[in-house]
């Protein structure tokens, strides 16, 4: 009753207490009385039917029928199932009171009626249940109906419905029953499963063992398959949902139906060239399916990877590689998003899976005697295609064919063959019949006639996977050398050369114009940037390559410097002479490590240097990059819009104020971002200690200082003076540099602010991020110190402990070396005795002798004190005696008498001890 009036309350609070909205009201009242007090059939369905049309037309009659309406019309629903035209007129109503109406524009927080009623008619499980029973009656109209009320509840109130469903014995097994109605039923059934199935692991696995699979596959074949209309979309958005995240269902599907199904709807049936929205729909949906099976399961599943290894596997042996390639490759009249998504499965198919990974490298494409490797019709879709997502998802198969495939790396490495000038930069449309390698080059040099250097970047993207962790195709490429526009006025120049080239018209092309060529080029630089640090990593001839032209190292301190770039650019070539650094193994002079960092020291500065490191990590492409991109699932709404799937999300640099081209969140992926940011703590180490130590390290060896064969003492003087003064000023330069180091040190920690920064612009917001830096700089300094201060505490504690330990070891092992020599001493004097003892042997009776008389004077003392003793007693019991006696004889006793025989026995006990004695 307290929902009941709060739902009246809310009626008031949005319409008022106007005539209008109380007419409603009674109205509604009204009709709902007639309904279930009324006596004659057909009033009470005029009633409903009058209801029903009010609800659907008022928002106002919606709210007051959720007030007061359910419990009338449930009623008729449970009592009156004879009455087949009450149940319609019933269901109808509530479809009606669920149903959104649409309204003119009014304030955002404004009551939604039909969200209200979907609330209240799902709270009750009694009220489902009863719906449910309603799908097992014969009229047609009572089952949809029925259908599109749950839908409707599904749809705002998804969690309540999945719960209340799972608890009605058979209510999944009488949805599935739907399926296999008439098509209209069907219909609703398939939009009623599909958002059953949303994020429900139990509802997927019941819907699984009840045959879904099988009931999917059919209605789409029966369809038409990609070609059918919206009823396949359906069935693939429902299939997608019992497989997203879901291994068992994708491990049932495999080893029941297989895989065959889902690959059959890919293949284009009817025109090739003919795409419609639909048909485009269904074939990305089934190609989400492929990407939802190569995904494997949910990443918290413990058997995810090899379910993902497996599905790979099978979709292979079941030919899915032609299908992808058609889509994606040769059909090049298909629409931008089937291709991409395409290429997309045609990379997560090959990664990690080295019999993948030869299939693709063995497919051909295209008919006699036009045919050529898969590998380089992609290339040249990378090279070619106006669509910068299809450009993306292209470099992904060759990203994901490089990874872990040093053997694939070297196969294209090794096509790598330069060409004449007059090939290289021939029309584009005439690479059909080129390698790889050529086309690959052709499309980095392709741009210098034109200062297009897109087409450079983008073959850039894909020579930086080629070199990627791999030395043997670093020094292959290292050694490519190209031809001059005019070979008689200039020898060719390495490859390398010709990118720090395209490294600096990048940036003139950038300014040269002022405000039309900065977005288009923008990801330019960083492209080429990526492959020139992927290719000096680790690679010590690359630096000496690299370092062997001057101008290149002015030209990137330049760049570090420019406050016109980018902090993704500026970082970067930070990063890249940082490489020149920690790779840099020549002790030539100009080309050594000491040169590139005496040369960032007097251009850039170190402490300015190294703020181009935290710069380049606070920017977007290095803070947010994740793993893995999920794509949204397709619905209905989705795919509405397709430009939602059309190309480059463009809100990404306006919603986080990125600096940078949409593009490079794509490119640069996480194994690059984690890698740049691993180098930066070797590259900060090792360049302060190059710099705090002089610039030739001589080692004092005896032998110089020695004189020499034939060397007078005046040649050998200037000779140690020289050496002295070669010392004196290696010192004065070690000092200093420590001095330098040293003032660094107190700006950091003092007068921040006030340090002096020549800034051409953006100089407050330089200064703010610089002194950020500084402060937490400053305040690991101190947490530092504080630890070894703490460590240093205990170290004394504990070395005091031992010194207090060694003491008292000490006085033990004095205790007992004083007992040592005491027991020394006594055994001493025992061996003397011995001695003394053995050497007068017969004086040993006399001594024994008189021992034994001394003894036998104690016992013959002791045993006459015993005697006297005895002898005391015997007097005073014959004392005892004769007083008896004189008492008996006074008595009248003959004593005599009495003491017969006594004597006799007391008589016998000396006579015993004389034998004794004898």
């Amino acid at each position: 009753m307290d929902l009941v009036s709060g739902y009246k309350g809310m009626v008031g609070l949005v319409f008022g207490n106007d005539n209008s909205g109380s007419n409603e009201d009674s109205y509604v009242e009204r009709l709902l009385d007639r309904i279930s007090n009324g006596v004659l059939p057909d009033d009470r369905r005029n009633a409903m039917a009058e209801l029903q049309s009010v609800v659907a037309e008022s928002r106002g009659a919606q709210l007051a029928f959720g007030a007061m309406g359910f419990p009338v019309l449930m009623g008729v629903l449970k009592e009156e199932r004879d009455d087949v035209e009450m149940i319609r007129g019933a269901l109808e109503t509530l479809v009606s009171a669920l149903t959104p109406i649409d309204h003119a524009k009014g304030p955002q927080n404004e009551v939604q009626p039909a969200l209200m009623n979907t609330d209240l008619l799902s709270r009750e499980a009694e009220n489902i249940s009863l719906l449910l029973s309603l799908l097992s009656e014969e009229d047609f109209y009572v089952r949809y109906y029925t259908l599109q009320i749950l839908t409707a509840l599904l749809t705002n109130s998804q969690n309540r419905l999945q719960e209340a469903i799972l608890t009605i014995p058979r209510g999944i097994t009488r949805l599935m029953d739907m399926l296999m109605d008439r098509e209209v039923i069907r219909n609703e059934a398939l939009l009623l499963l599909t958002h059953l199935t949303r994020e429900a692991e139990e509802i997927q696995k019941i819907l699984v063992f009840e045959g879904a699979f099988e009931k999917i596959f059919s209605i789409i074949k029966e369809e038409g398959g990609s070609e059918g209309g919206v009823v396949v979309q359906d069935c693939l958005e429902l299939l997608n949902n019992l497989l997203r995240n879901n291994a068992s269902n994708q491990v049932l599907l495999r080893e029941t139906l297989g895989f065959d199904a889902i690959i059959s709807i890919l293949k284009l049936r009817g025109s090739a060239y003919s795409f419609t929205q639909q048909k485009t729909i269904n074939l990305l949906s089934a190609l989400e399916t492929i990407n939802l099976l190569l995904m494997g399961g949910s990443e918290s599943d413990p058997g995810k990877d090899m379910n993902k290894l497996t599905n790979r596997t099978v979709l292979v042996q079941n030919k899915v590689f032609d299908y992808l390639l058609l889509l994606g490759v040769e059909s090049q009249w298909a629409p931008i998003p089937v291709r991409c998504a395409a290429l997309r499965c045609i990379g997560d198919l090959i990664v990690g899976h080295p019999k993948n990974l030869d299939t693709l490298a063995s497919k051909v494409l295209g008919e006699q005697p036009q045919v050529e490797p898969a590998l380089n019709s992609i290339l040249r879709i990378i090279l070619r295609t106006s669509s910068v997502q299809e450009f993306i998802e292209a470099d992904h198969v060759f990203k994901s064919f490089c990874e872990r495939n040093s053997d694939g790396q070297t196969m294209l490495a090794s096509t790598l063959i330069p060409q004449p000038y007059s090939m290289t930069h021939a029309p584009i449309e005439e690479d059909v019949r080129m390698s790889f390698g050529s086309m690959l080059l052709h499309g980095l040099t392709l741009g210098e006639s034109d200062g297009d250097l897109e087409t450079c970047c983008r073959a850039a993207s894909v020579l930086s996977h080629i070199l990627r962790d791999n030395i043997q195709c670093k020094e292959r490429v290292l050694r490519i050398e190209l031809e001059s526009p005019t070979p008689s006025l200039g020898a060719p120049e390495p490859l390398m050369h010709r990118m720090v080239k395209y490294l600096a018209l990048a940036s003139n092309m950038k300014n040269k114009d002022g405000k039309t060529s900065t977005k288009e080029n923008s990801y330019v630089q960083p492209i080429i940037l990526k492959l020139l640090v992927t290719w000096l990593a680790d690679c010590p001839n690359a630096i000496q390559c690299f370092l062997a032209s001057r101008p290149h190292l002015t030209y990137l301190l330049e760049l570090v410097s420019n406050p016109s770039a980018t902090m993704c650019i500026r970082g970067l070539g930070a990063v890249l002479l940082g490489e020149c650094v920690i790779y840099n193994k020549s002790g030539e002079s100009g080309k050594d490590a000491f040169t590139v960092v005496d040369a960032i020291s007097q251009k850039i500065g170190l402490t300015s240097y190294f703020l181009k490191f935290d710069e380049m990590m606070k920017s977007f492409l290095f803070s947010s990059v994740k793993p893995t991109k999920l794509h949204k699932p397709l619905t209905r709404s989705a795919a509405a819009s397709m430009a939602e799937i059309d190309d480059v999300d463009e809100q990404d640099s306006s919603d986080h104020k990125n600096e940078d081209h949409p593009i490079l969140s794509s490119l640069f992926d996480s194994h690059f971002v984690n890698f740049v940011k691993s180098l930066e703590g070797n590259i900060r180490e090792t360049i302060v200690d190059v710099y705090s130590r002089p610039q030739s390290e001589v080692a004092v060896v005896p032998a110089e200082l020695e004189l020499k064969r034939g060397e007078s003492d005046k040649d050998y003087v200037e000779r140690l003076k020289s050496f002295v003064q070669k010392q004196c000023s290696e010192i004065q330069n070690l000092l200093g540099r420590n001095a330098t180091l040293a003032e660094n040190l107190a700006k950091t920690g003092g007068s921040v602010s006030s340090q002096p920064e020549q800034r051409t612009s953006g100089g407050g917001g330089s200064d703010r991020v610089q002194a950020e830096t500084l402060r937490r700089d400053l305040q690991e300094a101190s947490q530092r110190i504080e630890m070894l201060k703490a460590e240093k505490a205990k170290i004394e504690s504990e070395a005091s402990m031992y010194q207090n330990l060694a003491g008292k070891m000490e006085s033990d092992l004095k205790s007992l070396s004083d007992a040592y020599n005491s027991l020394e001493q006594a055994n001493f004097h025992l061996e003397k005795e011995v001695k003394a003892l053995k050497s007068g042997g017969a004086s040993t009776p006399p001594d024994v002798e008189a021992i034994r008389a001394e003894a036998r004077e104690e016992a013959q003392k002791e045993s006459e004190a015993e005697l006297n003793d005895l002898l005391v007693c015997l007097g005073q019991e014959q004392s005892r005696v004769e007083k008896l006696s004189a008492r008996l004889t006074e008595l009248g006793e003959d004593v005599d008498k009495l003491l017969e025989g006594v004597g006799d026995d007391m008589g016998l006990l000396p006579e015993d001890s004389e034998k004794e004695e004898e």
